[in-house]
């Protein structure tokens, strides 16, 4: 008895096979899937992050901007016309402070230093060629005040700025 096939590859070993390959396939299709559902997850859950972070952008430029102010009147007594910007963007740092829960009382720590900085603002310059002791005397504790309140708020512009990176990171 002669036994022939009916057709070529149905024979036990080529049907075994092309089972076994179909199941492996199978397999890598799903952990394909499933890997590319965590990735999906993961990149969504980085943009909902990075709109999120997107709110300390604003008073970080600002917080940045304030501090560059302020440096530039290191060791040199202002008046009021000097710290206009720093007064400008004081209001705009105020404005956010209560809609920022998470850097509140940061902000409104910087300020109050901006608000103790600015009433340290030296009078005017009157033409008076020659000024009197005490009134020398004055305007010297005045600008030692003013340069301890620029200390204090460049302290504290340092510490807002590192609670902003620290509530991104988180």
């Amino acid at each position: 008895m002669n036994s022939t096939t009916l057709a070529i590859g149905t024979s036990a070993g080529t049907l075994a096979a092309s089972i076994v390959s179909s199941f492996i396939l199978g397999a890598l299709a799903l952990y394909g899937l499933l890997h590319h559902r965590e990735v999906f997850a993961w990149m969504k859950q980085i943009r909902k992050t990075d709109a999120e972070n997107t709110v300390y952008d604003e008073p970080d430029q600002w917080l940045a901007d304030l501090y560059k102010a302020q440096c530039r009147r290191a060791q040199k007594p202002s008046s009021t016309e000097d710290m206009e910007d720093i007064s400008q963007t004081r209001n705009m740092i105020r404005g956010v402070a209560d809609h920022i829960e998470a850097i509140r009382p940061d902000l409104t720590k910087v300020v109050e230093c901006v608000d103790d900085y600015l009433a340290t603002a030296l009078p005017p310059q009157t033409s008076a060629l020659k000024v009197s002791l005490p009134d020398h005397r004055a305007q010297l504790v005045q600008a030692m005040k003013q340069e301890a309140a620029r200390a204090d708020l460049a302290q504290a512009i340092s510490s807002a700025r590192q609670k902003i990176k620290s509530v991104r990171r988180n």
